[in-house]
């Protein structure tokens, strides 16, 4: 096992195209990493980059003790699975898992000949170690097939099982499971992670689907362009992301995001629909352009913005005093409003309601029209509009009497909401300061 640390990491293509842009990146012994982002992020590039498949433009990767930017890739004690398996077509499994291995350790016919003892010792724990992964990965009955005789997560296996017989410093995987269907991509995913559990080998990770991420990765590397956006446990970047794009991208269905203002009301802060009326064009101050729904009125002087009546204000109640003094600056300004689909509700949950009577201002209501109602089963998700925003999703409990284009109330958990600046990458304001690549977030409270 070895930590991997990659420093001021970056690769630029012919033209002038920058995959990866200076990334810092220090990946624990034993630690299971997972690098996650839309097509296109950098996440596998980064990954080829650390195998030695691709030759980086500036920076130091370090894997243990050793700089491996100029050491070829057999010679960097890693494994990698990629995504299609990349098996030998013409040779058993046994083969296949044991191929890696013989050539590693007999060099050629002629050292077979005058070494034999010392040959057949080798073979012995060549098929010692073949023989130990089968088990782990109960393919023992598979050894004497060919590829062509596998299913696609036996042929998964089978890689696995060659990665697994090296006994590298860290496993390197290349969306392993992106070929398989739902169901046994469930399966495999469980299989991963008990397999980590007991080799406790350095693991990086690459994927695009966020709930692959949030299930496999003790933490989970946020990629977009080239950059870091988050580096944190699966729970904090769920609970407390950095900035807009890490809340839209981890999450499903993603986080709802409403543009509207930031009002002092009653010594604290509220935040109301839609952008500054009277402000169309964007300002350097963040401001943004008209809303859905609102007409500008045409008059001989500076345009005006009127904005539909039915604008929802939800209190920030659960903000702390820190949150509070922290967004002072931000009053008067157009800010975005995170919400999760599953902290909207068609009612507040029953327990909570005697809290909220008490004066606790938990669950604020916000009037809706239903557009689109998807069963799942024992939840469904619901698409509603607002008079400035739509869709609007919410992740409810399954149920009946809900009909399409019909008006309905949401309640707005406000213990779960987030204020982030204008912009698809705006910094969430409702966390304390931190640097979204190296360090965790923290909770304003």
């Amino acid at each position: 096992m070895a930590q991997v640390l990659l420093e001021k990491v970056t690769k630029v293509y012919p033209g002038g195209v920058r995959a990866v842009d200076g990334i810092d990146l220090a990946i624990g012994d034993r630690e299971f990493v997972v690098l996650v982002g839309p097509s296109g992020c950098g996440k596998s590039t980064t990954l080829r980059m650390i195998a030695g498949l691709e030759e980086i433009s500036t920076g130091t990767i370090r894997i243990g003790e050793r700089v491996v930017n100029d050491v070829p890739p057999k010679d960097r004690d890693i494994a990698m699975v990629f995504q299609n398996y990349a098996l030998y077509p013409h040779m058993t499994v046994y083969k296949n898992m044991a191929f890696g291995l013989t050539l590693r350790t007999l060099p050629g016919p002629l050292w077979r000949i005058t070494h034999p003892g010392e040959s057949r010792k080798l073979r012995a724990g060549i098929d010692s170690r073949v023989r130990e992964a089968a088990r782990m990965l109960d393919i023992e009955h598979l050894l004497s097939r060919k590829p062509r005789q596998l299913s696609g997560g036996q042929r998964q296996r089978v890689a696995l099982g060659r990665a697994i017989v090296r006994e590298p410093a860290a496993f390197l995987f290349d969306e392993p499971l992106s070929n398989l269907d739902a169901k046994l991509r469930v399966t495999t995913r469980a299989e991963l992670k008990r397999l980590h559990q007991r080799l406790k080998t350095t693991t990086i990770y690459v994927t695009h689907d966020q709930e692959e991420a949030m299930t496999l990765g003790d933490r989970i590397v946020v990629m977009n362009d080239g950059v870091i956006q988050q580096a944190d446990t699966p729970l904090n970047t769920y609970n407390r992301p950095v900035n807009r794009f890490v809340a839209g991208f981890i999450g499903m269905p993603p986080m709802n995001f409403f543009d509207g203002t930031l009002r002092a009301s009653g010594g604290g802060l509220s935040f109301e629909e839609g952008p500054p009326p009277g402000r169309s064009p964007a300002g350097r101050d963040g401001a943004i352009g008209p809303a859905p729904g609102a007409q500008e009125t045409v008059s001989s002087g500076p345009p005006e913005l009127t904005l539909p009546p039915e604008r929802f204000t939800l209190p920030m109640a659960q903000l702390s005093p820190g949150a509070l003094a922290r967004l002072g600056k931000w009053v008067s300004k157009n800010v975005v409003l995170g919400v999760r689909p599953e902290h909207l509700h068609l009612r507040p949950p029953a327990g909570e309601l005697a809290d909220a009577r008490e004066g606790g201002v938990e669950f604020a209501p916000m009037r809706t029209t239903v557009n689109v109602i998807e069963p799942l089963g024992n939840d469904m998700d619901v698409y509603f509009k607002t008079s400035l925003h739509d869709p609007v999703v919410a992740r409810v409990e399954a149920q009946s009497g809900l009909r399409v284009d019909a008006a309905a109330t949401l309640y707005v958990d406000l213990r779960k909401v987030h204020l982030f600046e204008p912009g698809e990458t705006g910094m969430n304001l409702s966390l304390e300061t931190t640097s979204p690549a190296t360090e965790p977030a923290h909770a304003i409270a």
